[in-house]
C-alpha cells in the first residue's frame, strides 16, 4: 500500500515541477498532456516486461506484478521511447527531452522512496552505519540502495534546473540525465543482491552496456543534424 502511495506521490510531484520550471516551448498544453501521458504508460509497460519475460532466477524480484517487479532502468527507456511515438502520432518535431529531464528526475527520486519503505530493491548485507535492516528479507543490515538512487535522481534534477535556466545542453538535458544515470546505475549494481549473468555481470549491467553508446550515439547524431541546420541557414 505505501509503495502504491509513493507511486502516486512521485507522478504529482512530476507534474507539480513540470507546470512550475520555466521552459520556453511551442506546444499547448493539451499536446504536452498527451505526450506526458503516453511516455508514462510505455514507460511502466516497458519496466514490467523484463519480470514478466523472465524466470526468478534469471532475474531478481521476477513474477511480482502490483507491489514491486519492475525496473526504472527500462522505465525511463520506455518512457524516451513513448514520448517519440507520441510526438509522431501527432506530427510534433519540437525537442521536448529538456521539458521533461526534471520533472522526471524529480519523479523517480520521490518514487524510490516508495521502494525503500516497501522493502524492494534493497543492498547487499553491509556494516555501514547508516545499513537498514528490511524486514522483507531477513534480518541483516543492508545498504539502501533506493536511498543512494533517490539522492542521485534528486541532485540530478537540481543539476538539470540550473542546466536548464542557464541554457546548457540545449536539446540534450534528458540524454545527459540518462547517460549520468546508466553510468551511476552500473555502479550500483555491485552493491545490489541481483543475479549475475555472463562474465559475472547482471542483467542490468548488461543492458545499460547498449543503452550508453545508444544514447551517447542520439546525442551525436542531434547535434550533427543541428549544426548541419546551422550551415544550410547561413
Amino acid at each position: 500500500m505505501i509503495y502504491a502511495l509513493f507511486m502516486l506521490l512521485a507522478i504529482v510531484s512530476a507534474w507539480a515541477v513540470g507546470r512550475k520550471i520555466s521552459v520556453q516551448t511551442a506546444l499547448p498544453r493539451h499536446q504536452k498532456f498527451f505526450i506526458a501521458l503516453v511516455g508514462l504508460g510505455v514507460a511502466l509497460v516497458i519496466a514490467k516486461l523484463p519480470f514478466l519475460i523472465f524466470s526468478d532466477n534469471q532475474l531478481h524480484n521476477a513474477g511480482t506484478w502490483l507491489v514491486s517487479g519492475k525496473t526504472v532502468l527500462l522505465g525511463m527507456v520506455g518512457g524516451y521511447i513513448g514520448v517519440e511515438l507520441a510526438k509522431w502520432r501527432i506530427g510534433v518535431t519540437t525537442k521536448t527531452g529538456d521539458y521533461f529531464a526534471v520533472p522526471v528526475a524529480v519523479g523517480i527520486g520521490v518514487g524510490r522512496l516508495g521502494c525503500f519503505f516497501g522493502g524492494c530493491c534493497y543492498g547487499v548485507p553491509c556494516s555501514m552505519p547508516w545499513a537498514v535492516v528490511f524486514s522483507t528479507v531477513d534480518a541483516l543490515p543492508r545498504h539502501p540502495t533506493q536511498i543512494y538512487e533517490s539522492l542521485f535522481h534528486l541532485a540530478m534534477a537540481l543539476v538539470l534546473y540550473v542546466c536548464l535556466t542557464q541554457q546548457r545542453f540545449q536539446g540534450q538535458l534528458i540524454k545527459l540525465y540518462f547517460i549520468n544515470y546508466f553510468v551511476f546505475r552500473f555502479l550500483m549494481e555491485f552493491i545490489r543482491p541481483e543475479i549475475h549473468w555472463t562474465l559475472g555481470l547482471t542483467a542490468y549491467q548488461w543492458a545499460i552496456l547498449l543503452l550508453i553508446p545508444l544514447f551517447a550515439g542520439l546525442w551525436v547524431f542531434d547535434h550533427r543534424k543541428g549544426s548541419g541546420l546551422s550551415i544550410q541557414n547561413d
